[in-house]
């Protein structure tokens, strides 16, 4: 099997489905990394684990940066590929290290004098903070070598390759879980580092993938060169890509925004209803990995076919791009209706608990062939150049219907009317993106057969 995916030939759906199943081991891998750091600093203690929790939101914050950088890079990166203009890629490729670079440092120095002001801010006991402190020191000072693989992995995918990507992301697991028990509890002449150990074997792990990807993405790739310009050439580069870049960012901040405003609505029916619920998210991952794998691959092979002037093939490859997430969605809302119950009792023996975490999975399910469709529609719109509109069907689910509804639904059935709620905003916001991208997607081809037409007609001339 070629490790690159040509994604102008062959039929649009095979491409897409062969393009995502490498990375449904990267979504996989991306929960697994954070199960792992969590259930070793777990086994310190109560407060070593609240102050890595407390952690969650600057983690999200420079995640969704990075993630943002690296869509933009994709964008960019997957259009000049498609249209053939590779030193054009080679460009955009050094631009978004640079940038990933310069964004890594900023925060890393930006999170090192706030430490103890903005950790308080978010409400950190004093006995807490020493905790916090050990980590994210170490965190922030490695700050570049968490997002340069990120930023990374979206280049080699734009390049039609989706395996290499899994396999570093897999290494840097297989790296976290070795390092983790040595670093945190010590072993042999490694001194126990305690919570500081979580942070080094983080940084150590991605540290190596970074190398990795660098291998990859200048030497095997070769899509990285010294002839940038001047200044001002490099503030454009970077300019075309937050074009896409930032839009999306703030798509991923919206998430955890979202959940926290859901959590609140939740928290008035008791801990074990909170507890339920942050069981069913998590197990949620594992329900829609396959959707999160498709939208990550649409971004590169949207991007490519839209350079390519081959708008065709990304109608086609949406097309069945939904079809799989309504078909995984069924699969998905079968095995919870069966199984939702032995599920949820892997994390708790509480009864209430596993009643709530059932019930969410259940009354979800029914929509996450429809938030599928939300995710497929944004990245394709990214690959195309129109973030604004990608950011707009992700800001309707999230934003416009999600919480009002989920909030409506509380008022109306408690904290089951919450989960419908959440279930009716993924239905509708799926429908209107269903639509909305159809709309685009055949303005687009009009206007590309129009522009085909028109210089087939001054040639002939």
């Amino acid at each position: 099997m070629p490790r690159h995916i040509d994604m102008h030939n062959g039929h649009p759906g095979a491409v897409v489905l062969r393009m995502s199943l490498p990375m449904i081991v990267v979504s996989l891998s991306v929960v697994a990394f954070n199960l792992v750091d969590t259930y070793f600093v777990g086994r310190l203690g109560s407060i070593q684990l609240a102050a890595m929790g407390y952690t969650l939101p600057i983690k999200l914050i420079s995640g969704s940066i990075a993630m943002g950088i690296g869509i933009g890079a994709s964008s960019s990166v997957s259009n000049a590929l498609g249209a053939g203009e590779r030193e054009g890629a080679r460009r955009h490729v050094s631009n978004a290290i640079l940038l990933a670079f310069a964004v890594s440092v900023l925060l890393a120095l930006l999170g090192l004098a706030t430490i103890g002001p903005f950790f308080r801010m978010l409400g950190a006991a004093e006995e807490v903070i020493p905790y916090i402190r050990r980590y994210v020191t170490i965190w922030y000072l490695g700050l570049p070598f968490v997002i340069a693989p990120m930023v990374g992995s979206n280049v080699i995918q734009s390049t039609g390759d989706t395996r290499t990507p899994a396999a570093i992301l897999v290494l840097a697991l297989l790296l976290n879980i070795i390092l983790d028990p040595i670093l945190i509890f010590g072993f042999g002449p490694v001194p126990a580092y305690g919570i500081a150990g979580a942070a080094l074997g983080t940084v150590i792990a991605r540290g190596t993938t970074s190398l990795l990807v660098v291998q990859v993405v200048v030497r095997r790739e070769r899509l990285v060169t010294r002839h940038l310009g001047s200044v001002l050439h490099v503030l454009r580069g970077w300019a075309h890509i937050l074009y896409v870049g930032i839009p999306a960012a703030a798509v991923n901040l919206l998430q955890p925004v979202s959940i926290s405003f859901l959590t609140r609505l939740v928290s008035g029916f008791g801990a074990a209803a909170v507890a339920g619920f942050g069981v069913a998210t998590r197990l949620e991952s594992f329900g829609i990995v396959f959707m999160m794998a498709l939208s990550m691959v649409f971004t590169p092979f949207a991007g490519n076919n839209h350079g390519a002037l081959r708008p065709d093939r990304i109608r086609t490859g949406y097309r069945f791009g939904s079809l799989f997430c309504v078909l995984w969605g069924m699969m998905v809302l079968a095995v919870f209706a069966v199984a939702a119950e032995p599920l949820a009792s892997v994390f708790s023996r509480d009864a209430e608990i596993v009643a709530v975490t059932a019930l969410y999975l259940r009354v979800l399910a029914l929509s996450y062939a429809f938030q599928g469709i939300v995710l497929l529609s944004s990245s394709a719109l990214n690959g195309m150049r129109r973030p604004i509109e990608a950011f707009f069907v992700s800001f309707l689910r999230l934003i416009v219907f999600y919480v009002p509804l989920a909030a409506a639904g509380r008022a109306i059935a408690g904290l089951g009317g919450i989960f419908w709620g959440i279930a009716l905003a993924n239905l509708i916001s799926g429908v209107i993106a269903f639509a909305w991208f159809q709309r685009t997607i055949g303005v687009t081809i009009r206007r590309t057969q129009e522009s085909s037409a028109y210089a087939s007609a001054t040639a002939e001339q």
